[in-house]
Order: C-alpha cells, then sequence, then structure tokens
C-alpha cells in the first residue's frame, strides 16, 4: 500500500519546502482561473436554455443579458480586487465576515463557499463529459463512470502538490483560452463576410408582448440568473492569494485582473456568435460544440476544438481543488471543522481536504446521474451570497477606520453589494423550484454542524484542561485485572501471558468454545503451559464469540467497583496486506465494542509473522 501511495503522489516533501511550494502568475491563472473561464462552454446555453421557455424569437435577448454580466463581473472584480489587498492571508468572503460582521455570517459565507466549490466539480466534469460524448455520442451509456474516473484523476494529481499540478494544468488552460478567442475572430470574421443570419432585434420585436407580464419578466430574470454561472470561481484568487509567490496580494490582484478580461471577452464572444448564427440548444450537442461546427465545420479542427474543450471542462475543476482545501483548512483552524482538514500532507497540500472534495462531488455526480443541466440551478447560490457578505464585510470595514475613506472605492463596493445581492434573491426565486432549495436548506444545516463542531472542541479543551489538582495523584494506584481473550494455546498467548505478568498478579485468560471436545483440549493444554492462570471457559451452543465475551467483561467489570480492568488482546500481524482477508478480525471488532467502556483499558499486543 504504501509503494503504492508514493508511486500515486509522490515521494513526502519537508516542511521547509512549503515556502518554494508557491506560484507565477501564469500558473496561478490556471489554476484559479479554469472554473471561471471555462465557464463559457455553457454559461451561453443556460441563458438559452431558459429563454427557450418563451420561444426562440426572444433569443436576441441573450445579448443584452450577457452585456449585463460583463458589466456584474467588472464590479465584482473591483470589489474583490480590495478584498485581496485587505486580507493577504486568504480565506475571501469567510475571513472578512468572520473579523468584520459576526461568527454567524462567517460560517454562512463559509458554507456557501463548500457548497459552490463542490458543485463546481460536480458542473464541470459534468460539463466535460458532455463535451466529450457531443463529439462521441457512443459514449453517452458510460457518461456517470467516465466522470468519476476524472474526478479520481484531479484527485490524485491534486495530491501530488500545487506546482506539480498547476505545471500540469497550464497548458491546456492557455490553449483552451487560444482556441476560443481564434474561435471568435474566425467565426466574427464569418459573420462579416455572410452577414448577420441568426437571431435579431428587428426581426422578431413583436416578443417585446412577452415582458409585458409578470411570467415574461421573471423568465428574463431567470436566464439571467443562469447566465451568473459564468462568474462562479471568480472569489477563488482571493481565497488562495497564500498560493502566489511574494508580493502575493500584487500578484492575485493583476492575475484576477487578466482573468476578468478574458472571462468577459470569451462569454461575450460565444453569445454573440451563438445569436449570429442562430444556434439553439439541442439535447446531445452543446451550444459550444454546434458553433465550433458552424465555424469549422466537420473538419479535424472542429474535434480538436472539442477535445480541448472537454479538456478544460475537466481542469476547470481544479479551481475548486485549490480553493475547496484551503478555505476548509482556515475553518477548521478556527475549530468549526474537524481539525484533520487543517493538516498538511506528505505533499504539503491539505490531502484531507482534497480527498473530502472527491468524494462530496461524486456523491452528487452519481445522485445526479451526470447531467449537467440538473445541477446548474444548484449552482450560483452560494457564489453570490459569499459575493455580497465578502463585499458588505469590506464596506463595515473601510467604515471603521479612521484614515481618511477613498470614497471611489467604497461607491465600487457599495455597487457590487447592492447588485450581488439582487442577483441572490433572482437567483434563489427563479431557481427555487428547480433545486435551489436544496441550497437554500443545506446553508443553515451546514452551520448548525459547524456550531456542533466548534462545541464539540469547546467541551474537550475545558474537560483536558490541567488544574492545581491534577500536579497531584488523588488516589493510590491499583495493579489491575487482566483478561486475556484466548483461541488457543500459542507462541501469540505466550507473549501475551508474560506481559501480563508484568503489569499485575490478577491474571484471567477466557476463551470460548462450541463443543466439550474443544473445552477438553484447550484445558488439558492450558494446564500444561499455565497452570498457575485461571482459565475461564464460556460454552456458546448458538457459536458466537463476540456475545459471551462481552457479557462476561460486563459481569467483571461490576464485580470490580470501578477497579482498573485491561483487556489484553493478542493479535498476530501478517507480513503480507492480502493475508488479513484469509483470518477473522475478533480482536479489532471487540475492541471496536470496548472502546467506549469508560473504566476498561483495551490492549493490543501485536505478534509479527516471518512469512
Amino acid at each position: 500500500m504504501a509503494y503504492l501511495k508514493r508511486l500515486l503522489i509522490g515521494s513526502p516533501m519537508e516542511t521547509k519546502r512549503l515556502k518554494h511550494e508557491k506560484l507565477p502568475k501564469w500558473k496561478a491563472l490556471a489554476v484559479f482561473s479554469s472554473d471561471a473561464l471555462s465557464s463559457v462552454a455553457y454559461a451561453t446555453e443556460e441563458i438559452l436554455l431558459v429563454l427557450m421557455l418563451l420561444g426562440t424569437s426572444v433569443f436576441f435577448y441573450s445579448l443584452p443579458i450577457a452585456l449585463a454580466i460583463v458589466g456584474l463581473l467588472v464590479i465584482v472584480t473591483l470589489s474583490y480586487r480590495q478584498i485581496i489587498y485587505a486580507f493577504p492571508s486568504g480565506g475571501g468572503a469567510y475571513v472578512v465576515a468572520r473579523d468584520h460582521l459576526s461568527t454567524r455570517t462567517s460560517l454562512v459565507a463559509g458554507a456557501a463557499l463548500m457548497i459552490d466549490y463542490v458543485l463546481t466539480v460536480a458542473v464541470s466534469i459534468s460539463s466535460a463529459v458532455a463535451a466529450l460524448t457531443s463529439a462521441f455520442p457512443t459514449l453517452l451509456t458510460w457518461k456517470v463512470e467516465i466522470a468519476i474516473a476524472l474526478v479520481l484523476v484531479l484527485m490524485i494529481l491534486n495530491l501530488r502538490g500545487i506546482t506539480e499540478s498547476a505545471t500540469v494544468f497550464a497548458y491546456p488552460t492557455y490553449l483552451f483560452i487560444i482556441s476560443v478567442l481564434f474561435l471568435i475572430i474566425v467565426g466574427g470574421w464569418k459573420l462579416f463576410n455572410e452577414g448577420w443570419h441568426g437571431f435579431n432585434y428587428v426581426n422578431h420585436a413583436s416578443a417585446e408582448h412577452f415582458f409585458t407580464t409578470g411570467y415574461g419578466v421573471f423568465i428574463l430574470l431567470r436566464a439571467f440568473s443562469s447566465g451568473c454561472s459564468a462568474m462562479t470561481g471568480v472569489e477563488a484568487i482571493s481565497n488562495g492569494v497564500p498560493s502566489f509567490k511574494p508580493d502575493s496580494s500584487k500578484n492575485a490582484v493583476i492575475t484576477m485582473g487578466w482573468m476578468s478580461l478574458l472571462l468577459g471577452t470569451m462569454f461575450l464572444g460565444i453569445t454573440i456568435l451563438a445569436a449570429g448564427f442562430g444556434v439553439t440548444p439541442l439535447e446531445h450537442k452543446t451550444v459550444i460544440s454546434q458553433i465550433g461546427n458552424h465555424v469549422f465545420g466537420n473538419s479535424v479542427l472542429f474535434y480538436i476544438f472539442q477535445m480541448i474543450t472537454m479538456l478544460i471542462l475537466v481542469l476547470a475543476a481544479n479551481t475548486s481543488f485549490a480553493g475547496f482545501p484551503q478555505l476548509v483548512s482556515i475553518i477548521a483552524t478556527d475549530g468549526y471543522l474537524p481539525r484533520s482538514l487543517a493538516a498538511r500532507g506528505d505533499r504539503l497540500v491539505f490531502s484531507n481536504g482534497i480527498i473530502l472534495l472527491s468524494f462530496l462531488a461524486i456523491v452528487l455526480i452519481i445522485v445526479f446521474h451526470g447531467e449537467t443541466h440538473s445541477l446548474i440551478p444548484l449552482y450560483a447560490v452560494g457564489v453570490f451570497l459569499s459575493f455580497t457578505i465578502g463585499q458588505y464585510g469590506m464596506i463595515k470595514k473601510i467604515w471603521k477606520e479612521k484614515t481618511k475613506r477613498n470614497v471611489a472605492i467604497l461607491s465600487i463596493i457599495i455597487t457590487g453589494t447592492t447588485v450581488t445581492g439582487l442577483v441572490t434573491i433572482i437567483t434563489v426565486i427563479a431557481k427555487f423550484t428547480q433545486g435551489a432549495w436544496l441550497v437554500i436548506v443545506a446553508i443553515p444545516l451546514m452551520v448548525v454542524l459547524f456550531y456542533k463542531i466548534h462545541a464539540h472542541y469547546e467541551k474537550l479543551a475545558q474537560q483536558l484542561k490541567l488544574d492545581e489538582s491534577d500536579r497531584t495523584i488523588k488516589k493510590e494506584l491499583v495493579a489491575p485485572k487482566v483478561i486475556i481473550p484466548i483461541s488457543g494455546v500459542s507462541k501469540i498467548v505466550a507473549q501475551s501471558v508474560q506481559y501480563a505478568k508484568s503489569i499485575s498478579d490478577d491474571i484471567t485468560a477466557i476463551t470460548i468454545v462450541f463443543t466439550e471436545e474443544e473445552e477438553h483440549k484447550i484445558r488439558e493444554k492450558w494446564l500444561k503451559w499455565y497452570p498457575e492462570i485461571e482459565l475461564k471457559v464460556i460454552y456458546s451452543p448458538y457459536r458466537t464469540i463476540l456475545s459471551p465475551l462481552l457479557d462476561y467483561i460486563n459481569e467483571v467489570e461490576k464485580e470490580t467497583k470501578g477497579a482498573p480492568v485491561t483487556i489484553l488482546m493478542p493479535q498476530f500481524i501478517v507480513k503480507k496486506w492480502w493475508h488479513a482477508l484469509l483470518h477473522n478480525q475478533t480482536a479489532t471488532i471487540l475492541r471496536f465494542f470496548l472502546i467506549l467502556k469508560k473504566d476498561i483499558v483495551i490492549t493490543t499486543l501485536p505478534y509479527h509473522l516471518k512469512e
């Protein structure tokens, strides 16, 4: 097992190497922006899928919706620049709210971000598989299995370390950026030469009557909230500032600026091409693949573009693998998640956070059958809620400061808070019946869980805290009564008896037999080797071992009236892992049942076999 682990994730790294595990801007863009950049592969399609409820005559409205989203992206980017500078330790909205709002608000932000990160992996991987099956429909029946395999590959790559995974992910990300920009340029040239032959406002002006009713406006807002999925992942850079090379804040801000520029350009370009070519969503063909087919035809370039799109959608999930472990490590350090999530693994990454993220994403993929459109309604609620909380926290921070306030910055952040708050409300209302209610229910449940974990740690600390009375022993130490469960008389038992004699004179061996013949044999052998030690033989007519053993131990515990009882369990350790499958695990199971008993000490004495 150790060999397999080393093969998959590499050799352990010394702690002092942590300072070298920092990312330059060009790698950080690939690691932290792949989610946001890859969303251009499905964000336009999500807008069109909602507008289809009113018919293709309103598809032209995808353009003003896209422009509104790009405007929102600019506002959020400007706001989050301030968060990066103010909180270089990372953590984003969670840390801002913790320091300047309240614990409860920070935990809401933390829960929202955690949910969004898990959904990012599930949505990105499912979208990648959709891109693959658009080009190769015969793989449709295997889409869930392919998605799970891709999550596991990402998990292993990230367990190898941040700089190593960043190098792997950087080149495909830039290849995707180049290919999409090339698609937009070539597609734009075709539209210029052939003329606009898709959806336009002039020919479909009659569609305006849809928006004189409440239903039409509701659909428009719902399309806007679906298109806002293009902005998921924008906050990842603010969560992972410590991963950047010095000056980390400045490098993170520059990277975020490039990410927003690329995202806005690609998203708007894809939406224009979709409208210009008159692309409509189809069941097994994504909008971006149809645009690729319009631009490149059924040539090799089209298939290369599809493979690159699939690859970036897989790597988009890596944004979560960079942000989620960093976030949960901060929450765990604060005592609201298991402390194991705050520990770095062999390769100086938060290994437990990476594994937890992979497990939760796989569960979502299985539950929703790898359907992107089923997962998208759950998306964006968490990220826009965290946007709002983070920016509101920055307003409180700036307002508390004694120094001269920058009116321009404050105005930007107030505008961003207001707009993202409205988008959160719109998203909740528009997607509530489609599944957004799950996120709304999950966030408070997670906050309750955070408080339960924190309460446990506080009680534990209180009970383990030393005081003056602990300097002296309150009562005289008494030698324990030792019970040795045995199944026969052998070298492993001899080792256990020898150890038992070194700690107590009150020793009893106990064995469970099914027949009188078994009892006779074991008594005879025991008297030959250990006549001075009592052997308790219990007959089990129903051939059970654990129940009679536990009953006897319970009786002894009552008889001793609080005196220490030690269960000394002989256990041989096999040389090869698969040999363990050839033996029962009675000692392990018995230890599981006894560990909860207050006055019983469980000691395992291993005997290592040579072969």
